[in-house]
């Protein structure tokens, strides 16, 4: 008997008839056409759709729509209301615990800091447009702390994150007199080595 040889690669034997038999796929099968490719998926509808000219008139439908809201009574207020909202400067109680230099107001202020025994360089601004004081020190280190208070009104304070200055955000002061009083507060156990230091002011400080 004629065993199988796992190596051959010859051709099989012709039929009868003198022609070479059709090649013999795997389960002994003869090898068919391969089918056609399968044709190119078309695109979901609604991608042809937000990419033709529907989607131009969508687009013209939503600002349309955007518009018609503004131009109607409460639109008209709403934007009355952002045109008519106070402004810092021009409007002290607009300043109030915002940053002097962001708002500009440190342009017309003056300073009222004295020159003799402070050793925070502590020092107050005013500023007559902003309707507001602020207190800045000087000559501190990380973890002091600089307060401004307005009798009457409210109290900032501000710390030192790194460096040896600081200043507080705005207080707002009243029309005609007012006092304000800013103090540079070291930190326990930090490396200042002066005391807890205020100093005062009014309308009619010598501001400089």
């Amino acid at each position: 008997m004629t065993t199988a040889n796992p190596g051959d690669s010859s051709t099989a034997p012709a039929d009868p008839g003198g022609n070479p038999a059709a090649p013999v796929g795997p389960g002994g099968n003869s090898t068919a056409p391969a089918d056609p490719p399968n044709p190119t998926p078309r695109p979901p509808w609604w991608k042809k759709w937000l990419s033709g000219p529907a989607a131009l008139a969508y687009a013209v439908a939503v600002v349309g729509a955007g518009a018609g809201a503004v131009m109607t009574p409460l639109g008209d207020h709403v934007l009355k209301s952002l045109f008519d909202q106070p402004t810092c400067p021009g409007d002290g109680d607009a300043c109030e615990g915002k940053n002097p230099q962001n708002q500009g107001c440190g342009e017309d202020a003056r300073t009222f800091k004295p020159d003799v025994d402070n050793p925070a360089l502590l020092q107050i601004r005013y500023s007559e447009d902003c309707e507001a004081v602020w207190a800045k020190i000087e000559r501190g280190s990380p973890g002091d702390q600089v307060t401004v208070g307005v009798t009457g009104g409210s109290t900032r304070t501000a710390e030192i994150e790194y460096d040896n200055d600081q200043f507080t955000h705005m207080v707002t002061v009243p029309d005609g007199e007012f006092q304000v009083t800013a103090c540079a507060v070291p930190k326990p156990g930090g490396k200042s080595t002066f005391e807890r230091y205020c100093i005062h002011a009014t309308e009619a400080t010598a501001w400089r």
